[in-house]
């Protein structure tokens, strides 16, 4: 036993292991051709779902690649193939297009609902290691997915006949992705509770202070009044406004720290001789990434929102954006 956890020894197999499974995709590689193509043709063309369907490790595999096609823009779903046998065959309609999977060709399963599946008419893609398998031999479509030997020293646990089959799947996906126009907003669409969904999805208007939580100003208040209304709405800026609401400027907790440096009497002062004039602002349908852009740009941790005739319609801050999960 202390030989076998030699590091050196677990190392070794280790790196033979990842030799083995890297040659098998390289030979996986050149042995797609129009058959792949075919699969992908049928897949893009499918009117209803493709059912993805494999038995122990294919099953497993095939969770995933059915799980990565609905991710990228084709529906799919993964069925179990004993299940079928008993009642799951239903969820299969003649519009749907049937991808089994199965290394050797001959898993009993599969085997018992391929009849079935020839009487609903579906297209059925076969991703098999042997092209003279039953499972080939009755299937509209076949993808090879043969690897010279598994990564198992005794050459029997499914190893690197499971990654060959990982990797074709994500190359299907991929190429329909790619054939399908498919682009970062609708992956966005599919993942709207991830990062990138949150960044493609969220906007200003839904993130934005609105109504009486927008700190704002007329242009001729006082500079203590404009103090206390931005330590009322907490955001650490105010907009100056004119009488139509439209933006004029801004003063922020940096503006009246520096202006307390300069040693001014601020007694007599307003909110128009303080103000930042034009200051960034952003509309409530640009993205809220676009918002925290804007600030990191311009190392500014506050923006006002305004509608298309430069009307103050909300605000937001970098806390806003965090609390949202955009940053």
């Amino acid at each position: 036993m202390s030989d076998r956890l030699d590091p050196e020894r677990i190392l070794a197999f280790a790196r033979q292991t990842l030799d083995i499974e890297a040659a098998a995709l390289i030979g996986l590689k050149q042995r797609q051709g129009d058959g792949f193509v075919a699969a992908a043709r049928a897949m893009l063309e499918c009117r209803g779902r493709v059912v993805v369907m494999g038995m122990g490790k294919s099953g497993h595999v095939g969770r995933k690649i059915a799980a990565t096609l609905a991710s990228t823009g084709t529906p799919a779903m993964f069925v179990h193939p004993a299940e079928a046998s008993h009642g799951d065959l239903g969820m299969v309609t003649d519009g749907d297009v049937v991808l089994a999977i199965s290394n050797s060709g001959e898993s009993d399963e599969i085997g018992a609902i391929l009849p079935a599946l020839k009487r609903l008419a579906v297209v059925t893609i076969a991703m098999t290691g042997r092209a003279d398998s039953t499972l080939a031999r009755h299937a509209d479509i076949v993808l090879s997915s043969a690897v010279d030997q598994e990564a198992c020293p005794l050459n029997l646990a499914p190893t690197a006949s499971t990654t060959a089959q990982m990797a074709l799947g994500d190359a299907l996906a991929v190429a329909l992705l790619d054939a399908r126009g498919f682009r970062e907003e609708d992956f966005a669409r599919s993942h709207p509770g991830g990062a990138l969904g949150r960044r493609l999805l969220t906007h200003v208007r839904d993130v934005m202070r609105s109504g009486d939580a927008v700190p704002r100003v007329p242009a001729h208040t006082a500079l203590v009044d404009t103090m206390r209304e931005m330590t009322r709405k907490g955001l650490g800026a105010t907009a100056v406004v004119d009488e139509s609401g439209k933006v004029l400027g801004i003063f922020t907790d940096g503006d009246l720290r520096r202006l307390v440096e300069t040693g001014r009497d601020l007694r007599d002062l307003r909110a128009e001789d303080v103000m930042h004039r034009s200051p960034r602002v952003v509309h409530p349908d640009a993205l809220a990434v676009a918002a925290a852009e804007l600030m990191e740009t311009h190392r500014i941790t506050s923006v006002l929102v305004v509608d298309g005739g430069g009307l103050l319609v909300g605000a937001l801050n970098s806390n806003d954006l965090m609390r949202a999960k955009v940053i």
